[in-house]
């Protein structure tokens, strides 16, 4: 086996930069993010379905815009431009939480924000796949996740020293998060180099019923796939108030995606690593073990254990997971039609995002925390079948343990 050192030399520059790009725009969003829940129902007095709707609105927002944007870069045959434009999107958006009033207004400030990363998405996964040695795509996913992942909990934890600073103003926090976004799109203008993509054939449309049948039935399987991972696990925003609920002080709620963020960091690159010669279908099934036994700790106890326990197993069934669904995308997808392939796949990832959150604001509300997340372990549950029972077909990295 390849030293872990030697694969990461080995590594282009540029998809360093990329990881260190996300990492942070991640500081910046979950500033944010981490606090924004509590502001939602403490400060507003946004209900748990509001704040269910809000957080899945935007993520499907974000997911559904990848379609657009990762077609419009495979026609382009340019990616780096609406990677740009899509973090500077994000950047600027950020002061909109800082003047929001009311539970709507914080909904526009969200789809901003999820809008720039939307379209940013597609193109920058696209990007990835366009730089990396195909021998090392798990790899290369997996840094960048990793990396994405580190300003995830660098975020909260910031947001935690800024509350305690200023007697908890999430206003003035909120205010800080442009300067991240800002340095995350200074680097990426300045810091990565798009390959050249000679244009062999005329510019067609990539969303044409031909271009969709030259996608596999792999790829396909790997959509109904993630779309199935999203519908099971809903947003986070019910981790930080599930934590808030078992009496974690609203300075210290940031501390769940700290936390939950650490585990994910750590876990995607060695998993990603994984990818490139294990079985993904045992990888996959796999996370979704470890996401039921997340949903179940959640729904037994809000005491800070358990809690903590779930936050934990939440965290690394996303690092066994994520690199492992874009790095079986790239596998499937034809090169010129990546950015498409992102796209879609992320369609129906937010469309089942909007939907899962949707309803678990809405059981929370009614029935309370413990069953909502039994809804979650019972719909990763399905979701777990469906995998054992079709065995996808695997990438062969030299490996025989498909």
């Amino acid at each position: 086996m390849t030293p872990a050192s030697t694969v990461l030399s080995r590594i282009p520059r540029s998809i360093w930069a990329l990881g260190f790009v996300s990492l942070l725009m991640d500081v910046s969003s979950e500033l944010v993010h981490g606090l924004l829940p509590v502001f939602l129902v403490t400060v507003l007095g946004a209900s748990a379905f509001m704040v269910g709707l809000i957080e899945g609105a935007g993520e499907a927002t974000a997911l559904i815009v990848k379609v657009f944007s990762g077609a419009l870069s495979d026609y382009w045959g340019k990616r780096k431009p609406l990677t740009v434009f899509g973090y500077g999107l994000g950047a600027i958006s950020k002061p909109l939480f800082a003047i929001a009033s009311s539970a709507g207004f914080v909904l526009v400030a969200r789809l901003t924000d999820r809008v720039g990363k939307g379209i940013r998405g597609a193109p920058r996964d696209a990007l990835v796949a366009d730089i990396a040695p195909p021998e090392l795509r798990g790899a290369a996913f997996g840094l960048r996740q990793a990396l994405d992942t580190v300003g995830a909990f660098l975020g909260p934890l910031l947001g935690i020293a800024l509350m305690l600073l200023w007697a908890n103003n999430f206003r003035a926090v909120f205010w800080v998060a442009i300067i991240p976004g800002l340095l995350a799109v200074a680097l990426l203008l300045f810091g990565v180099q798009e390959p050249d993509r000679p244009l062999v054939h005329r510019r067609v449309n990539p969303i044409t019923r031909t271009n969709l049948r030259r996608l596999p039935a792999a790829y396909w399987w790997v959509v109904g796939i993630g779309a199935a991972f999203t519908l099971a696990r809903f947003s986070e925003a019910f981790l930080i108030l599930r934590a808030a609920q078992g009496g974690l002080p609203v300075a210290y709620t940031p501390l769940v995606l700290v936390g939950m963020n650490a585990v994910y960091a750590f876990s995607a690159y060695p998993f990603g690593k994984l990818s490139d010669s294990t079985s993904h279908t045992r990888l996959l099934a796999l996370g979704l073990a470890v996401l039921i036994c997340a949903d179940l700790v959640l729904a037994w106890s809000n005491h800070w254990g358990w809690v903590w326990l779930g936050i934990s197993l939440w965290g690394l069934h996303l690092g066994i997971t994520q690199g492992l669904l874009a790095r079986m995308i790239a596998d499937g997808a034809p090169e010129d039609l990546r950015g498409t392939a992102y796209g879609f796949f992320n369609l129906l990832s937010g469309v089942a995002l909007l939907l899962a959150s949707a309803l678990a604001g809405l059981l929370w509300d009614r029935f309370g925390a413990a069953q909502t997340f039994i809804a979650g372990a019972v719909l990763s549950a399905v979701a777990l079948v469906a995998i054992v029972l079709r065995r996808q077909p695997q990438h062969s990295a030299g490996s025989a343990a498909g």
